[in-house]
């Protein structure tokens, strides 16, 4: 189990998800201004050349980050917190990743991508024998553009438009667009934040939200970030955002979060499947 995670580690950080790279090339194709294509251009071989070379696509390797989708009966789940920090620490040492858990007050780096509540796994629960494991390594400059809104509840759908692209506006080029937006609506303010980290991440480019209604807002806030202008990697062109997916949950009457998490084009992710019978296979 733990070479296999190991494996998706690797996979995540030198080779592009299929989506993404499809997103990329399109945008390449499409884009008008020149200076923008010469970036998209510049993207296109630098994942080319990490997969090639089976090289991380960029020097910041990420926070090591974990969404696990498990059945109640599934027989190993005592194992996989262990198993997840150990082929941290291994990918860490074999691929190798920039180590990039640091403790916030003595700013002291643990060396190996682990420490307290790193990596950060987060758990769902559901019916069935197996699990899946999502494997997200977060960089920083995308992470530090995420924010978190309370609205108030009468500003509507209106004012979550408005309120995501002033943000895409204000972040410019600091998330080394084009991006993928996440965006999380309701609940409280932590779901709301974890409901836009899954929408941004976990969803294929292209993807729409199986509700009318939500899809009709991703296409609607697709549509308006790219009219702003931003571009790749902030210097202008047709393509400031690959695309924008959107979660929700109930809320509470007196309140509307409104969570928003940036994905950097270096969109890394992989799957791991483990059945019942413990059979591993990296996706």
């Amino acid at each position: 189990m733990i070479d296999e995670i190991v494996e998706a580690i690797r996979r995540a950080e030198t080779e592009l998800s299929e989506d993404t790279v499809q997103a990329l090339k399109r945008a390449y194709e499409k884009e008008t201004n020149e200076m923008a294509r010469t970036q998209l251009k510049a993207i296109i071989e630098n994942f080319t050349v990490a997969k090639k070379g089976s090289l991380p696509m960029c020097q910041d390797t990420g926070l090591q980050t974990f969404f696990i989708d498990m059945g109640y009966d599934f027989p190993y789940r005592a194992e996989l917190k262990n198993a997840i920090t150990e082929a941290v620490r291994k990918a860490t040492k074999e691929i190798p990743l920039r180590p990039n858990a640091v403790h916030p007050f003595l700013h002291k780096n643990s060396g190996d991508n682990t420490g307290r509540f790193v990596p950060y796994i987060h758990w769902e629960l559901r019916e069935g024998d197996d699990a899946i494991i999502h494997v997200i390594p977060k960089g920083g400059g995308s992470e530090n553009m995420s924010g978190l809104y309370m609205l108030p509840p009468g500003v509507g759908i209106k004012g979550i438009k408005k309120t995501v692209i002033e943000h895409i506006f204000k972040s410019g080029g600091k998330p080394c667009p084009p991006t993928i937006i996440g965006v999380g609506i309701g609940g409280g303010a932590d779901l709301a934040l974890t409901l836009a980290k899954k929408a941004a991440i976990l969803r294929p480019i292209g993807s729409r939200h199986e509700e009318e209604f939500v899809a009709q807002l991703e296409d609607e806030l697709y549509e308006m970030a790219n009219k702003l202008g931003i571009g790749p990697m902030g210097l202008g062109g047709d393509t400031t955002v690959l695309d924008v997916h959107v979660e929700y949950a109930h809320r509470h009457p007196a309140t509307l979060p409104l969570g928003i998490v940036t994905q950097c084009w270096a969109n890394r992710k992989r799957k791991v499947l483990i059945d019942a019978n413990g059979k591993v296979e990296v996706i």
